[in-house]
């Protein structure tokens, strides 16, 4: 006799709507991610650091690690960029720039930047920014807990620097150290990659190399920090600041060029990201995580939010959203037109369960500036439902050459798979057959739901 070992069903629920399209509420708009202008290192802070560079760079010269004489003549390192998205994550991109160097030496509220704009800041006590901030976008803290933001090295070099083991969820002004790395390229110049989180530093110890593209760090919050972002700072051998950026309003000496193997634009519009939701997202208050109610299954009847998450936002452009049936017609769509420019936006619209008339794998497509991003997610099947919740009766067990499989509620029986020990498939029938054959199995297996 055969009796049975693993029986995987994938159940579709039947249904009966007619295709209307539902929208229960929408909204979204601005995000704002770091909202309290703070030195991001204090002077005290700075020095310290240049000091304990310099001394690990005199330690390291002996020991003819890093060359004694740094020619100029060396060209400067031209960078890749520093922050990339961990494969794992469910976006297209995980950052967007809040603020560049400040090149105005006034303050306060006295402000430019290298495109002569005010993507920068300063302090009433005198501090102009001198650094990149690069902040994780969306879900800043959920991006941190889960390693979605990885900090890589800019170009190759030599660690000269680290600091780890400090707090990392830090909201606002508070003169604690941060998590860094610090690299010297071959030309002499240092790039500084702070407020990473903590714990998440490369294992590589000082003095050893780094590729260019090797992770060193994940997005965090530590030290002077208001949410969590990487602070991109650079000085030249001569521990001028640099900002890497080539612009109208960049005059400085260390930045006659742009430093970037491909320099950014000043406004750099993107989709982050577009996802499907169970329920209205909450950002929380730093720093809470945010509560993303991510979800790519649903159970049918379900309302679903979709959502798109752009930065650099710009006004006089418009996007097509288009939701997809599993035959691949169109259920819906429509054209999104964007009034406002924002470093990073948001936008939900949550449909009802009458829009979904088929089950099977949706699919959620976001079209903006010629750029397309996709999402798919599922529903009204029940493939990952315990078959507790979905009772169906498999007669006779055991049996002999032929079972029977019925089921009492309203659902079809799209897929059968009977698997042997090692999961590999012997019986697959893609059919509606209620009748499966074993006649060519010819080893005893047991039964289990």
């Amino acid at each position: 006799m055969k009796n049975i070992i693993f029986l995987v069903a994938n159940f579709v629920l039947l249904s009966s709507l007619n295709g209307q399209e539902v929208i229960l509420n929408s909204g979204g708009g601005d995000y704002s991610a770091i909202k309290i202008k703070t030195e991001c290192v204090n002077d005290e802070q700075r020095q310290a650091i240049f000091n304990v560079i310099q001394e690990n760079r005199v330690d390291l010269e002996q020991r003819n690690i890093l060359q004694k004489s740094v020619q100029q003549l060396i060209p400067h390192p031209l960078f890749i960029w520093p922050v990339v998205k961990n494969p794992s994550a469910p976006y297209s991109n995980v950052w967007s720039i809040s603020n560049y160097v400040d090149h105005n030496p006034n303050y306060p509220n006295l402000v430019q930047d290298w495109a002569c704009g005010d993507r920068t800041y300063d302090t009433s006590s005198g501090y102009n920014h001198k650094g990149i901030d690069i902040y994780t976008w969306p879900f800043s803290w959920y991006q941190m807990d889960n390693d979605q933001a990885w900090v890589v090295a800019a170009a190759d070099g030599v660690i000269v620097g680290k600091n780890d083991g400090n707090f990392d969820r830090n909201c606002a002004f508070n003169s604690l150290n941060w998590n860094a790395v610090y690299i010297q390229h071959s030309d002499g110049s240092v790039a500084w990659y702070g407020h990473l989180k903590n714990g998440s530093l490369t294992s590589k110890s000082i003095g050893e190399f780094v590729q260019a593209g090797e992770k060193i760090g994940v997005v965090g919050s530590s030290g002077n920090s208001t949410g969590p972002h990487l602070h991109f700072e650079v000085y030249d051998l001569n521990n001028q600041l640099v900002d890497t950026y080539q612009g109208t309003c960049n005059t400085w000496s260390s930045s006659v060029d742009s430093w970037w193997i491909n320099q950014k634009p000043y406004q750099d519009p993107k989709i982050n990201a577009v996802l499907t939701h169970s329920q209205q997202i909450n950002f929380n208050n730093c720093p809470q995580t945010e509560s993303t109610y991510l979800n790519d299954n649903f159970a049918a009847g379900s309302s679903v939010i979709i959502a798109i998450y752009l930065a650099d936002q710009l006004p006089g452009t418009s996007g097509l959203i288009e939701i997809i049936r599993p035959d691949n017609s169109v259920a819906t769509s429509f054209t999104k037109t964007f009034t406002d420019f924002y470093y990073g936006s948001w936008w939900y619209w949550t449909y009802s369960s009458v829009t979904f008339n088929q089950p099977g794998v949706w699919k959620l497509r976001f079209t903006y500036l010629g750029n397309v991003v996709e999402h798919n997610f599922e529903y009204g099947t029940l493939a990952n439902q315990s078959f507790i919740d979905t009772p169906f009766q498999i007669y006779p067990n055991p049996t002999k050459d032929f079972i029977v499989i019925e089921n009492k509620n309203n659902i079809k029986i799209k897929e059968i798979k009977l698997l042997d020990l090692s999961a590999k498939t012997v019986v697959n029938y893609d059919s509606m057959e209620r009748k499966l054959d074993l006649s060519g199995l010819s080893w005893s297996i047991r039964a289990c739901d």
